[in-house]
């Protein structure tokens, strides 16, 4: 049993003779008669009862062309909706992001997306680069931003941008007033970093053990945002993303730049090499592009 079959069925009980189903199905008279019979030998009975001056449905007529217009109907309402979601008229994107990260980049972004598809959802997920690629992996999300480096090469990645860390301080610290401040002016400092598992706690570490700098950590935290508070508080100094910095907050640190070479991270765009991007995760990434330009 084809589609093309159901259609040429429906079309002559509608149309009332082979005729004029046939005009309606851009097909030849004989093309859909040889069909309509073929489905009948099928089905083991006649659909139709042929007379003169047309055609009338059997009682098995009757019910085969009530169902058939049902399926009909939902192939139709199934092909709109796959049109749909190409033309990002309605569907949903999953996409991925580090804690130190979505806060703070995703809501332009996710504005700038929702103004150009409004039909379209978005759903994020916040977790560890680990967690997101095994989320990749998965499938469970399509697109994932986060910090190089990646472990190894099932993923494709798109540099976005490179992003300042900056040293967070507590209000009044001693080093506030220095007009440069060196790597070394940190050795005696308490250190608060993000928890390990996150990357952003691994850059600092690394960019403190490329700089011979012997960090006294004192303080972990899997949230930024408790690391700013912390440093805020008094019980150490930390490195913070630069996109993190909210001024004018109460509950800020100070923030100075580091002497070069300048710690920082780059931000990519991550998918699965073997899955290609769909089309609301290709336009999420022209939108990742414009954020990381300006």
């Amino acid at each position: 049993m084809e589609l093309h079959q159901l259609r040429y069925v429906v079309a002559v009980a509608q149309a009332g003779n082979f005729s004029r189903a046939a005009e309606r199905c851009h097909v030849s008279q004989p093309s859909l008669s040889q069909q309509v019979l073929k489905l009948e030998d099928e089905l083991g009975g006649r659909l139709f009862e042929r007379m003169k001056r047309g055609v009338k449905l059997t009682p098995a007529g009757e019910a085969f062309v009530q169902r058939a217009s049902r399926i009909l109907d939902e192939v139709e309402t199934a092909r709109r909706a796959a049109r749909d979601v190409h033309a990002l008229v309605h569907g949903t994107v999953a996409i991925g992001a580090l804690p130190t990260i979505a806060p703070y980049l995703l809501p332009e972004v996710i504005a700038a997306f929702s103004a150009k598809f409004p039909g379209v959802e978005v759903v994020v997920h916040e977790d560890t680069t680990a967690r997101l690629l095994k989320l990749l992996m998965a499938c469970e999300v399509e697109l994932a931003i986060t910090s190089l480096p990646l472990p190894d090469g099932r993923f494709e990645y798109e540099a976005l941008f490179d992003e300042e860390l900056l040293l967070a301080l507590p209000p009044g610290h001693r080093l506030a007033k220095k007009r440069s401040i060196q790597v070394g002016d940190l050795e005696a400092e308490r250190f608060i970093v993000m928890k390990e598992g996150h990357c952003l706690g691994d850059q600092v570490l690394a960019f403190c053990n490329r700089s011979d700098l012997h960090p006294n950590v004192s303080c972990r935290s899997a949230q930024v945002k408790t690391v700013q508070a912390l440093v805020n508080a008094g019980l150490g100094v930390s490195l913070v993303p630069e996109m993190a910095r909210q001024p004018g907050s109460p509950s800020q640190p100070l923030y100075r730049s580091l002497q070069a070479p300048k710690p920082k991270r780059s931000i990519v765009a991550v998918w699965l090499r073997s899955r290609p991007l769909g089309r609301a995760a290709r336009e999420m990434l022209v939108c990742l592009r414009a954020a990381g330009s300006e």
